[in-house]
């Protein structure tokens, strides 16, 4: 399986925000049209990365990072922000996959640790992020555990 992560342009656009999770998901993650636009406004825009997810040319997920290079905190910079796969296309290893190209592109852009944080019941992303060596903080962002990988 080849996995790409794909800059989102109007020539896949749709094809993103149609994906979604599952409806018990749904209190985990934004839909990608919100993250989309979130990306696109004024406060994020500069930070904000977000991609389409690709598994042999075929769109599968989303994800989006926030590289805020300018933060005074050196250990506050990287985060993972979004990361979702096709509730159609779930435990068919394409998280696993998507998560190997995640961490690498991180690498190849200079990061030294991501961040994400998601929300104590979100046991099956947990188990994904715990298999890649992610790990609880203690701390908490707006309600939810952050996690952290050293690089």
């Amino acid at each position: 399986m080849k996995i790409e992560l794909r800059t989102i342009d109007d020539t896949n656009k749709d094809d993103v925000v149609l994906l979604e999770v599952w409806d018990a998901q749904k209190e985990f993650i934004a839909a990608n049209q919100v993250s989309l636009e979130t990306a696109r406004s004024e406060e994020y825009r500069e930070i904000a990365r977000p991609f389409a997810i690709y598994a042999d040319d075929k769109p599968v997920g989303f994800t989006m990072f926030a590289f805020e290079l300018d933060s005074n905190d050196p250990n506050d910079r990287y985060w993972l922000w979004r990361f979702m796969i096709d509730k159609k296309l779930q435990g068919n290893g394409y998280g696993s996959a998507a998560l190997e190209k995640i961490i690498d592109y991180f690498k190849s852009h200079g990061a030294d640790h991501i961040l994400l944080s998601t929300k104590e019941t979100n046991t099956v992303a947990l188990s994904l992020y715990h298999k890649y060596r992610f790990a609880e903080t203690g701390e908490m962002n707006e309600g939810e555990i952050v996690l952290r990988l050293s690089l």
